[in-house]
């Protein structure tokens, strides 16, 4: 790298110390939380053979993928409320940006390939066992996470170029893209651009089948004879669905618009919101909306 300083000040959450003793454990315990909440829905959906369908199979790999999502970030911010000190060297940094880059966006493909197979669930009941066989949900998994480390390769390898000649603060509790790119001393118009068209490749194209993927849905449960029929049907869509929601509506909001006029403050606090408190909702998301892995949690 050109980089003329070899490392960063993150400079978190800058508040009096009983704040931070009170931040310090909201996210010791939502990290504990989380990590517990997707270990557990792994177990169940490896262990229970009434859970061996496409559907958990991509809930087992989205609860891999968000206890290594908040393992990114939490653990180094943890240990700064500790020692007061959030040095970062560049390498560390962009590796940490690696990372959280990567496994977003294999969220996002992710949860696109969920949509399509509830599609098929929903729209074509009868060829579903044929068309999500064991073979495609693996290629499809395997799909969305190599799309993902590869985008974030991408990403990442542009912004590694720049020349960073201080200030070294960066407004944040992890290394993000935006407050990075705006320490760079260099024109970073080329990294920005290319960053900005691949966020919207790997946000708009997931978003636009999950979109698809519902309208067909929709017009088929409308379509239904029953009342009962309807509720079964768009109960197995509900979770997801929301889902969907909170984390395109954070993810759009921080990545989806040029860096420059970004508010810090205002990206910490979403950033708090997406990176943080997400991954510990979406477990209880699902487990809350779905009868099946209630019936066996408590079995259990």
């Amino acid at each position: 790298n050109q980089t003329a300083i070899n490392k960063f000040i993150l400079l978190g959450f800058s508040c009096e110390l009983q704040v931070q003793a009170l931040l310090y454990l909201v996210f010791l315990v939502t990290y504990m939380v989380t990590i517990t909440e997707n270990v557990i829905i792994i177990f169940v959906v490896k262990r229970n053979h009434h859970l061996q369908k496409p559907m958990y199979y991509f809930l087992g790999n989205l609860s891999f993928l968000e206890i290594w999502y908040v393992s990114v970030t939490l653990p180094q911010l943890l240990f700064g409320f500790w020692s007061q000190s959030m040095t970062i060297s560049f390498s560390s940094c962009m590796t940490q940006l690696y990372f959280f880059i990567s496994l977003m966006c294999t969220e996002c493909v992710l949860l696109a390939v969920m949509a399509y197979d509830r599609y098929l669930a929903v729209c074509h009941p009868l060829r579903y066992p044929a068309i999500m066989t064991h073979k495609l949900c693996f290629q499809l998994s395997i799909l969305s996470w190599a799309g993902g480390f590869s985008i974030s390769l991408v990403k990442v390898s542009f912004i590694s170029r720049l020349t960073f000649c201080g200030p070294q603060v960066i407004n944040h509790f992890f290394c993000d893209i935006s407050p990075v790119l705006n320490l760079s001393c260099t024109d970073m118009s080329l990294a920005e651009t290319v960053d900005f068209v691949l966020a919207m490749v790997i946000l708009l194209i997931p978003l636009l089948i999950i979109v698809f993927s519902y309208c067909c849905i929709l017009s088929t449960i409308l379509c239904m004879p029953s009342a009962q029929g309807r509720r079964k049907a768009f109960s197995t869509c509900t979770s997801h669905l929301t889902v969907v929601i909170i984390f395109f509506s954070a993810t759009l909001f921080m990545y989806a618009r040029p860096r420059r006029i970004h508010p810090f403050n205002l990206n910490k606090t979403v950033s708090v919101f997406y990176a943080v408190f997400t991954p510990a909702l979406n477990p209880l998301i699902y487990c809350l909306r779905n009868k099946e892995v209630k019936e066996i949690l408590r079995k259990i």
